[in-house]
C-alpha cells in the first residue's frame, strides 16, 4: 500500500443524536448529498419504532441548520418508509430511493415534492428494494435494484433506458447490489454487497474491472455499502463489514485506509454548553479505551467502543470542492475529509 498520508486528510465532523421528530441532529443517517449551493442534505432513516421521524435535514458546512422535509410511515407523495440513498441531478433535484415503497421520489432544493417513479416488480421500470442511486454527466440515473440483483438506467424524467445483471457471483452478476458511484468518464461502480466486491462498468453496463475479492486478500472488502470516485480517479469504498473506508487507485491498488478520526461537532458542543453535567460525564469517560483481548477481535468490537472510529459507515459523497463525506449510521454523524484537488 502506498504511504501517502496527505491523500485524504480529516477536516471535521457534523452530527449529534436526535431522538426527537425534528431539528438539527441525526437519527440513523444513511446517505448524504451536497447541492450546487453547498448545502448538505442527509437522510434520517430512523428505526422502525419511530417511522414518523424519518426526514431529510439540510444545513451548511459551518453547521447552520437550515431546514428539513419529508415524513415517515406513509406512502403518500413526499413520504418515506425505508429511504436508502439520495443524489442530486444536474438540475439540483434531489432523488430519494425507498426500498420499501420501491420507488424514487424527487424534490427541489427547498424540499417541495416534484414527482416520483417506480413500482414493485421485476420488469422494466420496476424495482424490488431500490438502494443506491447516482447520475452521470448527461443526467441519466443509475439505480441499484437490490433484490432483483441488477442495475437500471433511466433518463432525467424517470424513463427506463436499459438494465444489466442477474443474481450470481460471476463477472457482471450481483448479489444484493447497494451503493453506486460514477467517475468523470461516466463509468459506473457498483458496491456488490453480498459478493464483497465493487465492480466497474462502462455507461452501458459492460464490465471493466473489479475491486476487492481475489485482488485484495490482505485487506478484504466485506459488505461494501457505498462507493464514490474523486477527480483523480481514486475509488473510495465504505467497507461496512470492517467499519472502515478503503481507497484504491485507478489500477485497483490499495492506497489508504480510513478508520475514522471524529471530533465533536458544533452541535455537540452547544449541547454540552447547555448541559454541563453531561460534559462532566463525558470528560470522565474513556472514549478510546485499551480493550481486553476478548473485545479486540473484530473491527466491529473495536469501533463500537472507540468513539472517533467509524461505526456503521454507509453512504459516501464527494462534493464539487473535493470534500469527502462519510455517513455513520450508528453514531449519528458525518465525518468530512479533504481530498487532493
Amino acid at each position: 500500500m502506498e504511504n501517502n498520508i496527505d491523500r485524504v486528510k480529516y477536516f471535521k465532523t457534523i452530527g449529534i443524536c436526535n431522538n426527537g421528530f425534528n431539528g438539527r441532529g441525526f437519527a440513523n443517517p444513511y446517505s448524504v448529498s451536497v447541492a450546487s449551493n453547498g448545502n448538505i442534505y442527509v437522510v434520517n432513516r430512523c428505526d422502525t419504532t419511530r417511522r414518523a421521524a424519518i426526514r431529510i435535514g439540510f444545513f451548511d458546512l459551518e453547521e447552520e441548520y437550515i431546514g428539513e422535509f419529508g415524513s415517515g410511515g406513509g406512502s403518500e407523495d413526499g413520504q418515506f418508509m425505508l429511504p436508502v440513498a439520495i443524489a442530486f441531478d444536474n438540475q439540483d433535484r434531489l432523488h430519494v430511493t425507498d426500498e420499501y415503497l420501491h420507488r424514487v421520489s424527487v424534490f427541489d432544493l427547498s424540499g417541495k415534492f416534484l414527482f416520483k417513479w417506480g413500482d414493485k416488480g421485476n420488469g422494466e421500470g420496476e424495482f424490488d428494494g431500490p438502494s443506491g442511486i447516482a447520475f452521470d454527466s448527461n443526467d441519466n440515473a443509475f439505480v441499484a435494484d437490490q433484490f432483483n440483483h441488477r442495475i437500471q438506467k433511466y433518463d432525467s424524467s424517470g424513463n427506463f433506458i436499459l438494465q444489466w445483471g442477474t443474481q450470481g457471483d460471476s463477472i457482471g452478476e450481483f448479489n444484493m447490489p447497494w451503493g453506486i458511484g460514477v467517475d468523470k468518464e461516466d463509468n459506473i461502480y457498483i458496491a456488490d454487497w453480498r459478493n464483497d466486491r465493487v465492480q466497474k462498468f462502462d455507461n452501458n453496463g459492460n464490465f471493466i474491472m473489479m475491486f476487492g475479492s481475489e485482488n485484495n486478500r490482505i485487506n478484504p472488502i466485506t459488505r461494501p455499502s457505498g462507493v464514490v470516485v474523486d477527480n483523480l480517479g481514486d475509488v473510495y469504498i465504505s467497507d461496512w463489514g470492517n467499519e472502515r473506508v478503503q481507497i484504491f487507485d485507478q489500477e485497483g491498488d490499495l492506497v489508504q485506509i480510513l478508520n475514522g478520526e471524529a471530533t465533536l461537532s458544533k452541535w455537540a458542543k452547544d449541547f454540552f454548553d447547555s448541559n454541563p453535567d453531561e460534559w462532566e460525564h463525558r470528560v470522565n469517560s474513556d472514549l478510546t479505551p485499551e480493550l481486553p483481548e476478548h473485545l479486540n477481535k473484530s473491527r466491529y468490537q473495536i469501533s463500537s467502543q472507540t468513539e472517533p472510529y467509524f461505526w456503521g459507515p454507509v453512504g459516501l459523497h464527494i462534493d464539487s470542492k473535493g470534500y469527502f463525506y462519510v455517513v455513520e449510521s450508528n453514531r449519528h454523524r458525518v465525518q468530512i475529509y479533504e481530498t487532493n484537488p
